[in-house]
């Protein structure tokens, strides 16, 4: 009888240690970028993603502020992308996730340029 109490209580430790691996397995996926949108895919194929909002991730390479318009760009391991904000600016190296709208910004001949418009909340990684 003693037994079979000593086994309920390991299968019990057991399902409680499953269950907290599960929980860090799962944060660290989203703290990978699982979720986010390849910048090299958006840059890629653009009539997939116009208009669409999208989540990307990467490092904060350049910072601008001119006048009336406040961007960043933003580079992971498949591209970047200028990201439009009327957010505080990130710093220059920081790594972040940013939700936005892609649009096209200006298109001449065969050259385009594709942004991104921030709208949803920018979180650092």
């Amino acid at each position: 009888m003693r037994k079979g109490v000593f086994m309920r209580k390991v299968i019990r430790n057991l399902k409680i240690v499953n269950i907290i691996l599960l929980g860090v397995f799962v944060l660290s996926l989203a703290s990978c970028g699982v979720g986010t949108t390849k910048i090299g895919d958006i840059t890629g194929h653009p009539r997939d993603y116009a208009g669409k909002e999208v989540t990307v991730s990467g490092e904060v390479v350049e910072i601008f502020s001119i006048l009336i318009a406040k961007y960043f760009v933003i580079r992971d391991s498949t591209g970047e992308i200028s990201v439009v904000t009327d957010r505080p600016l990130p710093a220059k190296g920081e790594k972040i996730k940013v939700k936005g709208i892609v649009k096209e910004a200006f298109s001449l001949g065969t050259q385009s340029s594709l942004v991104l418009v921030e709208g949803g909340e920018k979180s650092s990684r």
